[in-house]
């Protein structure tokens, strides 16, 4: 696969909290580093993502009585999961995984840093109005076609790969650079999404 100055990388969270032994572990979440390392060799444009929850974020089981993870609640923006705490700013769960290249990357966007509101994408919050302003830099560049991979497929690789999808952006899912945590079947759910919006999915071999 020929990659362009017009292309972007966009590594969503490799943070200690969603590799094994973390507070919301994605199952071999770690081993997305490798392949994120390799192929951003590739790329001139290249952008990490990094939750960066308050303690007392809605999103967090345990700042809700009698509610346990994976249990749901409903706020003013639809339906929210409950999560175990995790990405808490400024711990060490929130920090990028030690193996991961932080050099190479331009820009770091943090997301879900509002107490009231989770942000799953790297583009909006999960109000789908509240910008991150990673679109604006995207498109101040004029990069053209984002790659997307990390952690989780399922959940913040999908909604970010939806969200540049619907705001008219080429987008490339590299499967093989990603792990999910597929509750409740949504990593099926995940890959239904992609084939109705038209986003590509690839594995490693296409950067060999």
């Amino acid at each position: 696969m020929k990659i362009s100055d017009c292309d972007a990388l966009l590594a969503i969270d490799v943070q200690n909290d969603f590799c094994t032994g973390g507070a919301l572990a994605v199952p071999g979440g770690e081993k997305v580093v490798p392949a994120i390392n390799r192929i951003a060799q590739k790329f001139a444009n290249v952008v990490l993502t990094q939750d960066w929850h308050p303690h007392d974020h809605v999103s967090f089981a345990p700042n809700h009585a009698g509610k346990q993870p994976f249990q749901t609640i409903e706020l003013d923006y639809g339906t929210q999961v409950l999560w175990p705490a995790h990405c808490v700013q400024g711990t060490s769960g929130a920090e990028f995984h030690r193996d991961l290249d932080v050099v190479r990357p331009s820009l770091v966007v943090r997301k879900g840093f509002r107490r009231g509101i989770d942000s799953y994408s790297a583009l909006f919050e999960n109000d789908h109005r509240t910008a991150t302003g990673l679109l604006g830099y995207l498109r101040e560049r004029e990069l053209k076609t984002v790659f997307v991979a990390g952690l989780a497929l399922d959940f913040c690789v999908r909604f970010s790969a939806e969200d540049a999808r619907k705001a008219g952006l080429e987008v490339v899912v590299i499967e093989d650079a990603c792990r999910a945590i597929d509750l409740d079947r949504s990593a099926a759910a995940a890959h239904q999404s992609f084939r109705d919006l038209g986003i590509s999915v690839v594995g490693l071999e296409a950067f060999l």
